[in-house]
């Protein structure tokens, strides 16, 4: 029996030590929001936030989280997240919408730490975040815009 806090809540769940995260999510506590993009975590569709940075799930085993923090894309919430998702959807960002659960968990990690990203501070927080869509000009806006409506 693992013990992990998603969302606030701590949920025990029986599985074993080395089951990714993302399956404990989607399978076990049906957390759906989290993708399964690659497995090998390049691709970034697996995003969430252990203590507030963000990890690949697909490749974070149960075990490694326990005594953490864990927020999936059905528990961000605040200042930060609000703005992201307000950006996201004022600049209609979403295309196929598959990979934009990782993609707003890399934005609101970045715009937590940094109110004020560069170009350059935007495409390391979101490097290894795949679109196949390619919305990554839209992605950026809404970044810059996110940063704007809180103040930035």
């Amino acid at each position: 029996m693992i013990r992990l806090n998603i969302n606030g809540q701590d949920r025990d769940v029986d599985v074993p030590g080395d089951m990714p995260l993302l399956w404990v999510l989607r399978d076990e506590l049906n957390l759906t929001g989290t993708k399964f993009g690659c497995g090998i975590a390049q691709c970034g569709a697996c995003t969430v936030h252990m203590d507030g940075t963000p990890i690949r799930a697909c490749q974070t085993p149960a075990e490694s989280a326990a005594g953490t923090k864990i927020t999936t894309i059905e528990g961000v919430s605040g200042t930060v997240a609000q703005a992201v998702q307000a950006a996201w959807q004022k600049l209609d960002v979403v295309q196929c919408g598959y990979c934009q659960s990782g993609q707003i968990m890399s934005a609101v990690a970045l715009l937590t730490d940094n109110r004020n990203p560069t170009d350059d501070d935007i495409d390391a927080a979101m490097d290894g975040n795949v679109c196949r869509c390619a919305t990554y000009p839209r992605i950026r806006a809404a970044i810059k815009d996110a940063a704007k409506a809180m103040g930035a």
